[in-house]
């Protein structure tokens, strides 16, 4: 039993860290990378569509992006969703290609990207903490678990606890030093 509620809490947490991983992938870094339009929804036959469904979108180099439709008559309308997306991206429209510059980072908008990395975290944090609140509740409650094996159980949740918190922390500031980078 404490083990199916140990590997629940594990379970639990990956996910976090899966989530956390995620949501900071979307936070510009000055370098190109597809995920920056994820988020972006275009248009297509009067429904908002993932752009990923719509075109491939390439890193040619280093501080580009090109997003390449599948349909070329919606060259128009992604370049119009990539403006609306308000990232801060200038995409130009070749004809057959959209191009997306990314732009050098400021000072003032590197620090207020290392501020969303570590609020991305504290909620990171805060939902192991909660997972490892739950699983100390229903490990509480069991009646097939002798007070020892209560208290190992609860001491194998906070070892897990502070395990995936020292990840986040490590993913945290693996992206704070990828934003602060010139």
């Amino acid at each position: 039993m404490s083990d199916e509620l140990t590997q629940e809490a594990e379970l639990l947490m990956e996910e976090q860290i899966e989530t956390l991983t995620h949501r900071l992938a979307k936070i510009r870094t000055g370098k190109a990378s597809p995920a920056l339009l994820d988020s972006v929804r275009v248009e297509y036959y009067g429904a908002p569509t993932p752009l990923r469904q719509l075109a491939s979108i390439g890193v040619p180099e280093p501080r580009m992006l090109t997003v390449a439709p599948f349909d070329r008559s919606t060259l128009k309308d992604i370049e119009r969703a990539i403006m609306a997306a308000d990232l801060g991206l200038n995409p130009s429209n070749d004809g057959v290609l959209v191009r997306v510059p990314i732009p050098e980072l400021n000072e003032d908008r590197r620090r207020q990207y290392t501020k969303t990395v570590r609020d991305f975290g504290e909620q990171g944090k805060v939902a192991v903490r909660k997972a490892r609140q739950n699983t100390n509740d229903r490990i509480k409650k069991s009646d097939t678990l002798t007070e020892d094996e209560q208290r190992a159980a609860r001491d194998a949740v906070q070892k897990l606890t502070d395990r995936f918190c020292e990840e986040i922390d490590r993913i945290v500031r693996a992206k704070e030093a990828e934003i602060m980078e010139i």
